[in-house]
């Protein structure tokens, strides 16, 4: 049986996949050990989606630079080893609800729907290197890799 569900936020599974990347060490031990422990580890559609544009975006853009190809590589190598969180209307309706709830505006609107999904799916901790991004909502306990040393 699987153990505590994890979501892995894009920042985590960007890291993972690029070696050279500063933030690979950390991203790489915290997965390790969440592993070991038998997590539930998971990703949604966005996640996927974020991914894919950080890796495909040319690095003087901010990005990585790689081909659809090559990022395809990757992503079929994060969906072989998370459990995807499936799009539902509930996600939806959830997500409408914290963006008045929490009067989320601007780019943050794209972390209330990994909320939303996590509170639908039962996900209560996130694995993310931007750990203040989700201090707000209630119910979710943000994880930066770090503490995961």
């Amino acid at each position: 049986m699987a153990g505590e569900p994890y979501l892995i936020d894009s920042n985590v599974l960007i890291r993972w996949v690029q070696p050279g990347d500063p933030g690979f060490p950390a991203a790489d031990t915290a997965l390790d050990r969440l592993m070991i422990a038998n997590a539930d580890l998971c990703y949604t559609s966005q996640n996927l989606a974020e991914f894919w544009n950080a890796l495909t975006r040319p690095a003087d853009r901010n990005g990585y630079g790689l081909s659809p190809i090559e990022a395809n590589r990757c992503a079929v190598s994060i969906e072989a080893r998370l459990r995807l969180l499936p799009d539902l209307p509930a996600v939806h309706t959830e997500w409408r609800r914290l963006l008045v709830d929490y009067r989320v505006s601007g780019v943050q609107v794209h972390d209330a729907r990994l909320v939303a999904a996590m509170r639908v799916h039962g996900v209560r901790r996130i694995l993310t290197f931007n750990a203040r991004d989700f201090a707000r909502f209630d119910a979710i306990e943000a994880v930066h890799p770090q503490q995961m040393a």
